[in-house]
């Protein structure tokens, strides 16, 4: 690396969610801030979220909303960097914003609204920005961090690496943050796309996979995830919050589970037509969408009146409808994902600081971490927390 370098207190690469609040709180409390990203557009990621209205955090965020296989990592940034916290934060910047549903904020606007209260709050702490600049080198000599870009070659104490995990790559993502962490000795958990859609294996896609567009009300659960929302059939499986969120629990090769009449007991719904002459697909059809209603019918070979079921048919049908065991081909992969799972291994981090044990000065926070919300405002929580955290400490 050339000898002629500029000197920060702090060198922060990565603008978006967790990058620009930890840098803003390091520049505000005095410290000489430079904000690196490659990108051409500034925080993209947040401009898309939410259908484009950002929904940027939730009311009832606590550490059980987070996977990671250290589960208490979160809790200490997280009760430090609440969610009211946030919201004073908009509130300053007169951001209309509404609930949706479950603790979900979104703006009522754009989120282009939190993407330029962000770059306000970096610009009151007077950070300097390189953008686009691409980073070609990080080294650590003598306690010092140098950092080779393409518009010059910088130099601090103190490095935080913020750039996200590998979700939506047509925007930007990379595995920068790994290849960080790799050099200096830190494991990675292995990542993967979460909150995500499924597919479906051939012979489940031949009976389902003309339904797209249908949606049900389902609670669907898996490796001890449990959720109750909404499930929407695509032409490739399935997708809509309760699948997504089941996806950071499922595993290649396993099954989840569907209850397509969740809160009814279906036994004894189904007993009590048993002397009906209605089909049983048009049964189903008074409490599910009738073209999936008429479809699960026929693929369970059951599109005969009522009053023709044995008893042993009918606890078969009220299990297939109370435990739809479906195991997926796979997930649509990082293109379709909300969030990346996995991600640098907390346990080598300070929780209070997000700093590196073993290498000082070395910071990770927001998405790069094996942190991983649920889906509704969760992930945007962790990134303001873990940036908090970080820019506090600088």
């Amino acid at each position: 690396m050339p000898s002629t370098v500029v000197n920060w207190d702090v060198i922060v690469i990565g603008a978006g969610a967790a990058g620009m609040m930890c840098a803003a709180q390091a520049g505000q409390r005095g410290r000489k801030v430079l904000l690196i990203d490659h990108s051409q557009k500034l925080a993209e990621k947040i401009r898309i979220s939410g259908g484009g209205h950002c929904n940027f955090t939730n009311l009832h965020c606590r550490q059980e909303n987070f996977l990671s296989q250290n589960p208490h990592f979160c809790r200490s940034a997280l009760a430090r960097f609440t969610p009211q916290h946030f919201i004073a934060l908009v509130e300053r910047y007169g951001i209309k914003y509404h609930e949706k549903k479950l603790g979900q904020l979104f703006c009522d606007d754009s989120a282009q609204q939190i993407i330029h209260m962000l770059k306000s709050e970096c610009d009151l702490g007077r950070v300097t920005w390189r953008m686009p600049c691409d980073v070609q080198a990080v080294i650590r000599k003598d306690g010092v961090f140098q950092v080779a870009t393409s518009q010059g070659n910088y130099q601090s104490q103190a490095l935080v690496i913020a750039t996200g995990g590998l979700t939506v790559p047509k925007i930007g993502a990379t595995p920068f943050a790994y290849h960080i962490a790799n050099q200096f000795g830190l494991y990675v958990v292995p990542p993967r796309p979460a909150l995500v859609p499924l597919s479906f294996e051939p012979e489940t896609l031949s009976c389902f996979g003309d339904l797209s567009g249908v949606s049900l009300d389902v609670e669907v659960s898996c490796n001890g995830g449990r959720f109750r929302d909404s499930l929407l059939l695509t032409h490739r499986g399935l997708s809509g919050p309760a699948i997504l969120q089941i996806s950071s629990y499922w595993n290649n090769g396993d099954f989840i589970s569907i209850n397509l009449l969740p809160g009814q007991d279906v036994r004894a719904w189904l007993g009590s037509r048993h002397s009906s002459r209605t089909r049983y697909d048009n049964l189903l059809a008074q409490v599910l969408p009738k073209r999936f209603a008429q479809q699960w019918g026929a693929a369970y070979h059951l599109a005969k009146p009522m009053y023709q079921f044995t008893p042993k048919e009918l606890d078969n049908a009220a299990e297939a409808l109370c435990n739809w065991r479906v195991r997926p081909s796979g997930t649509l992969g990082y293109g379709k994902a909300e969030v990346t799972l996995g991600g640098v291994a907390t346990d080598g981090l300070s929780s209070k600081t997000m700093e590196v044990k073993t290498v000082p000065g070395l910071y990770f926070v927001g998405e790069a971490l094996d942190v991983t919300g649920h889906l509704g405002g969760f992930n945007f929580q962790w990134a303001w927390a873990s940036g908090s955290a970080a820019g506090l400490s600088l």
